[in-house]
């Protein structure tokens, strides 16, 4: 982590009980960020708190040593068997989720503290099992949580600390009822501690938060740079037509070891993946219909450096902490400015640096204004040389027509059966 990044304020001077400050050390963090300085203090004297901070300044490690100092100071409810969670987080994303659960496991490694997940998507019955035995923290998604709890699996009486992580992006999956739902079965908010992070606060989001916590103190950090210092960001204008050539030129002229490459669409996914793969790229697709068991290994053969480049819809664009990412690529410029915000963030973490590109096509580029506007700079303007304009090597035909995309088409490409049956009444 580089030093620039980090505060005086060591978490040994904390007064943090001594198993956690173990798996702290453990993993290898000695001072705070600048979010975990100003918010630990008040979330270990009971403050509620709405956070909001760069992506990658350490959020969660913030809201995970709080929950952790609660529950090991705090005398728990009569004891039940199997025990009950005293500890819920809630994220918008299984991506999210399993980030947070596996830093869970690190910080909280000698707690003795039982950490269980639940997501949807997958492994629905294994998941069901994990309420036979104690569960003292639950990390989740709304919707399985509910399922689960209307099951009478778990109750939520006991839950002693709370985190509602990422919560605009909750709202923009349409989850905020389901968040209620679960606020109305917990103990009152001046009877435990609530914390609400994000990288953006809307109106909605603080609405929620002083509607379901006890006077919540806001923490802010650099509020006037919403992107990260050191990532370097750069333009490009281009034409549909020669996106996929200057795509490769430019992979071509850079070390894109670990790179994400965001598309708006998992049409245009497939296809830019198609092309990559037939240009010698080592890359792989994380789109919202990857079912859950092959969008777990696919991150970890990313993580482990196996693969070179994600292409990814905005599915990935939230929760996934992959530390050294060297490039984000922006493919289609994203259609809402905080969206821009939370791909570039997914480089240049915890105070390293990296390199956002962007193309602004014919399709896209009506979005660059509301995102320079949003950012509060000008996002620098790259030249297009005609030495970055290369002619890629085709993909097979089957991927090319598998990966038809919207390539200058917006309509939806017409279902098998509707064509069998023009067909057969002799139109085209």
């Amino acid at each position: 982590m580089d030093d620039n990044h980090l505060t005086n304020i060591e978490f040994s001077s904390l007064n943090l009980p001594g198993p956690l400050l173990r798996g702290i050390a453990e993993a290898g963090y000695t001072h705070c960020t600048p979010i975990q300085a100003k918010s630990l203090p008040l979330l270990l004297k009971g403050q509620d708190i709405t956070g909001q901070a760069q992506t990658g300044t350490g959020k969660t490690a913030a809201f995970l040593i709080a929950m952790f100092y609660r529950m090991m100071t705090s005398t728990p409810a009569k004891s039940q068997r199997p025990r009950q969670p005293r500890g819920l987080i809630i994220a918008p994303t299984r991506e999210l989720a399993v980030q947070i659960h596996n830093d869970a496991l690190v910080l909280g490694k000698y707690t003795g503290f039982n950490i269980e997940l639940v997501y949807g998507g997958t492994a629905y019955e294994a998941q069901r099992e994990i309420f036979k035995g104690d569960v003292d923290i639950l990390i989740g998604t709304p919707g399985r949580m509910i399922d689960y709890f209307k099951q009478h699996l778990f109750n939520l009486k006991s839950i002693e600390s709370l985190v509602l992580d990422e919560a605009d992006r909750m709202f923009d999956l349409g989850f905020i009822k389901d968040i209620r739902y679960l606020l109305r079965r917990m103990p009152k908010p001046q009877d435990r501690l609530t914390m609400l992070f994000s990288a953006t606060l809307s109106f909605r989001v603080t609405e929620l938060a002083y509607e379901h916590m006890n006077q919540p103190q806001l923490v802010r950090i650099d509020t006037d740079r919403v992107t990260a210092d050191k990532v370097r960001q750069k333009i490009y204008y281009t034409s549909n037509e020669e996106k996929i050539r200057l795509l490769i030129g430019l992979l071509n002229t850079i070390d894109a070891k670990r790179t994400i490459l965001f598309t708006n669409t998992k049409h245009m996914a497939n296809r830019v993946c198609a092309y990559l793969q037939a240009n010698g790229f080592s890359a792989g697709i994380l789109s919202g219909d990857v079912p859950q068991k092959k969008r777990l290994s696919l991150l970890k053969r990313f993580q482990n450096g196996e693969l070179a480049i994600l292409v990814a819809t905005d599915v990935a664009a939230r929760g996934l902490h992959i530390p050294d990412v060297s490039h984000v690529i922006n493919f289609d410029l994203p259609q809402d400015s905080e969206d821009y915000v939370h791909r570039i963030g997914r480089t240049a973490r915890a105070g390293a640096s990296g390199d956002a590109i962007s193309f602004a096509c014919e399709e896209y580029a009506f979005s660059l204004p509301d995102i320079e506007e949003y950012l509060g700079h000008k996002i620098p303007l790259e030249q297009i040389t005609p030495e970055l304009l290369v002619e890629p090597k085709k993909p097979p035909r089957t991927a090319r027509s598998y990966n038809a995309g919207r390539n200058n088409r917006k309509s939806r490409p017409r279902s098998r059966p509707r064509r069998r049956s023009q067909n057969k009444t002799g139109h085209a």
